[in-house]
């Protein structure tokens, strides 16, 4: 069974809130970086992180803007493209980790909307980084260096409707030389909130972290896209 404590993670802004949730004989821990304004109360990433808790795996969603920023950003929508401060506050989350006792297990970044390009960028600078899975994503505001510095195995998950965002992941994804993957929901729009597109998401990354965060060797060495 999962268990979820609050945690707190420190940055040079002040405090992050967070949950953490780990249940028996973890094989990895997914953090959770939230985008568009969202925070770690979204109810589509918890929906989800149940779905990762089922498959052994831990999960760490945590707020990425301070209660002061938080505030600010209701005003003025402006942190939530902030893509480099929010790549600081995945670091600052991973090195949370590491010093937690769940440092020992593989680590990996599941992003939604900006928040998918912060994890990537985040990947592309920390090589713990295993595995990243990119719902809806913004990587179009990632420079195409750092996407060629990525050596996480990364899975871009996009609804079928959301055209431009899928362009945007197409383009992405050609930049990347690491192991990636682009798998299509059908139907699904950029929120996926037609019956059955998020448990379609929740599965995919399930099988995609479950793939590549225990074995480090299904990430070294195996460039190019992956079946």
């Amino acid at each position: 069974m999962a268990v979820s404590v609050p945690i707190s993670v420190s940055t040079s802004a002040g405090s992050l809130a967070g949950d953490l949730t780990v249940g028996d004989a973890p094989r990895g821990i997914v953090v959770f970086v939230h985008g568009s304004g969202s925070s770690r109360r979204s109810p589509r990433n918890r929906t989800v992180a149940a779905v990762l808790h089922a498959h052994r795996l831990a999960t760490l969603q945590l707020d990425l803007l301070t209660e002061a920023e938080s505030t600010l950003d209701e005003r003025t929508g402006e942190l939530r493209f902030d893509i480099p401060l929010l790549t600081q506050r995945v670091i600052d989350a991973v090195a949370w980790i590491k010093a937690d006792s769940t440092g020992r297990l593989p680590i990996g970044l599941f992003g939604a909307s900006t928040g998918a390009a912060a994890a990537l960028a985040s990947a592309a600078r920390l090589p713990e980084v295993r595995a990243v899975v990119s719902r809806g994503g913004r990587p179009d505001l990632v420079e195409p260096a750092v996407l060629r510095s990525v050596r996480a195995a990364t899975l871009f998950v996009v609804g079928g409707a959301d055209e431009q965002v899928l362009a945007f992941n197409r383009r992405a994804s050609a930049e990347l030389s690491a192991p990636h993957r682009i798998e299509i929901v059908a139907g699904a729009t950029h929120l996926f909130a037609e019956p059955g597109a998020l448990d379609e998401v929740a599965r995919l990354s399930a099988d995609w972290f479950g793939r590549h965060l225990p074995d480090r060797t299904a990430v070294v060495g195996d460039g190019g896209q992956v079946g």
